[in-house]
């Protein structure tokens, strides 16, 4: 049985990107040249409701393709945020980590970078004030720094992603709603952070939610992540279609069709 959720779920995810409507955008923030990637809706709607999705580390991958193209079947406009731009794509993790571990820490630089991709997704015909940003990994931090940069969208919803922020840093008002899809047994996330975290939306006075994933760790929405528990990385099937159908509950509350 969980043989034929993996491959079924895989399979829903992963379609055949050569039959995607992926289209490349050029945008700029400041002097960088960016590369992002926009997938209009598959069905019309009068509120035109717009996804930003901010990748994981390594930057726009299969993963982000795969979950854009779903989620533009389901009636939204998605953009695919590139954070680093030309002459800056990580080649490895070690490189991954670096750049991530730049814009974790110039948190300001960072909602920069989603600011002008949340720009482009309204230039590419999603109503500006009915967005979601939506992200994993390095990105699941960065849409909570959309929300504490109050940034225009209507919520913020991050999958495996880190959650703190620099201890001097206080807390303030997080007007966004929240939702927030966590692997239980995540080693790269500690109880502090999490801790941390939920005070920081208990004085803010947020409109949030954490859901836990049963033996998920980190990337747990990833195939490519692979299948072992113990590497703090891996692909969890289920608990890939459960928090992608926690996702469209908040799409469907937050957002308007």
């Amino acid at each position: 049985m969980k043989n034929s959720i993996i491959i079924l779920f895989s399979a829903i995810l992963f379609s055949n990107l050569m039959n995607a409507q992926l289209k490349p955008v050029k945008y700029t923030e400041g002097s960088q040249q960016l590369n992002g990637l926009f997938i209009k809706s598959a069905k019309k709607s009068a509120n035109n409701p717009g996804i930003l999705l901010l990748p994981a580390w390594l930057g726009i991958d299969n993963a982000s393709k795969g979950i854009a193209e779903e989620l533009s079947k389901l009636g939204y406009h998605v953009f695919i945020a590139d954070i680093y731009g030309e002459g800056n794509y990580p080649k490895n993790t070690g490189e991954a980590g670096k750049q991530a571990g730049f814009y974790k820490t110039n948190f300001e630089a960072y909602q920069k970078r989603i600011d002008a991709a949340l720009k482009e997704l309204v230039k590419s015909g999603a109503n500006a004030d009915n967005i979601v940003a939506i992200g994993y990994c390095f990105g699941g931090s960065g849409v909570l720094e959309a929300a504490r940069g109050h940034l225009n969208v209507k919520g913020i919803a991050s999958f495996h992603g880190g959650l703190g922020k620099d201890a001097s840093r206080k807390n303030e008002p997080i007007s966004t709603k929240v939702l927030i899809c966590h692997g239980a047994d995540d080693p790269f996330v500690s109880k502090d952070e999490i801790a941390a975290f939920q005070q920081e939306m208990r004085d803010g006075k947020a409109d949030w939610e954490m859901i836990y994933y049963a033996n998920a760790v980190h990337s747990f929405t990833n195939p490519e992540a692979g299948s072992d528990n113990s590497k703090g990385a891996a692909y969890n099937a289920i608990a890939a279609k459960r928090s992608f159908d926690h996702l469209q509950l908040f799409l469907n509350e937050v957002l308007k069709k």
